[in-house]
């Protein structure tokens, strides 16, 4: 018998920070929220990037944002695990630009304890705005963390849209992907929420989202920000018809909270009308020119 999850997802309103502390108090606000309902909390890809405003000069733009939050990256990670242990939650607080010594930058998620530690995910397929704007490199390939519930995975965003990255979480033993998204229009948005209920459907597992909202006309970065945070999972006996498990409100700061087990997986993965998961084609054979006659 597994220990079921409260979980926690948010949909992160864009402010206006002058310092480092406008950003810590945001982020200690938001952590606060969550922990009265949940064990482990999701927060958007990039949310911290609105930090960038502290940093700000009268040239700044989208290249200058990165590479000044990147400069303060150790310092907005502290800030993130502190929020954790004040709170004593789980935290996956969104995503965080992190440059190595080659100045090689990547994209971050990291998932905090909370006593502290914490571990990273990186993304591993840019967006266009990512490659052509940014120069983010791809990072580590898809991985899971430990935690008490078992392997919970992530997929940033666009990752979220390739089928195959979160295959291979599944298959080695993920059962709930956490997927932090920063979406400029409702395109985009859709694109990450129908890839995330596609995901549950076909691996027939939980999949929560966390994206960034609001408009923010002061930043070159995050200017325009759309979603709703929600949890989904598999269509199929003992789960909602849509698989949509729980959603908060359209374009504004808001929660989705649910229960979560990973015993109701196994049961449908055993039980269910269909088998997805277990079904998963193993290869998939070259496709051919078929015959009229």
């Amino acid at each position: 018998m597994s220990v079921s999850l409260r979980l926690g997802t948010h949909s992160w309103q864009v402010e206006q920070c002058n310092t480092l502390d406008d950003y810590a108090a945001h982020l200690d606000r938001v952590t606060a929220e969550g922990a009265r309902k949940a064990d482990l909390l999701v927060l958007p890809e990039y949310s911290c990037m609105e930090v960038a405003a502290a940093f700000a000069t009268a040239q700044s733009d989208a290249m200058s944002e990165l590479h000044a939050v990147c400069e303060h990256a150790s310092e907005i990670l502290h800030i993130m695990c502190s929020a954790a242990r004040r709170h004593d939650v789980w935290l996956m607080p969104g995503t965080l630009p992190w440059a190595d010594s080659t100045g090689r930058i990547r994209n971050r998620a990291p998932l905090i304890a909370p006593d502290g530690r914490h571990a990273f995910q990186d993304k591993h397929v840019m967006t266009r705005f990512e490659t052509e704007s940014w120069d983010v490199k791809s990072g580590n390939p898809p991985g899971f963390f430990e935690t008490p519930w078992g392997r919970i995975g992530t997929s940033i965003c666009y990752d979220s849209e390739f089928p195959a990255l979160a295959r291979s979480q599944i298959e080695a033993g993920v059962w709930l992907l956490l997927v932090p998204t920063c979406t400029d229009t409702m395109h985009g948005f859709n694109r990450v929420r129908i890839s995330a209920r596609a995901r549950a459907l076909e691996n027939q597992c939980f999949v929560a989202v966390s994206p960034t909202v609001g408009a923010a006309p002061w930043l070159a970065t995050l200017d325009e920000n759309r979603g709703t945070a929600g949890i989904y999972g598999p269509m199929d006996r003992g789960f909602p018809d849509d698989g949509i498990i729980a959603e908060g409100g359209k374009d504004v700061a808001d929660w989705a909270f649910a229960t979560l087990s990973p015993d109701a997986l196994e049961q449908v993965r055993t039980n269910g009308a269909v088998k997805n998961c277990h079904d998963w084609p193993q290869s998939v054979p070259e496709a051919t020119a078929l015959s009229f006659s």
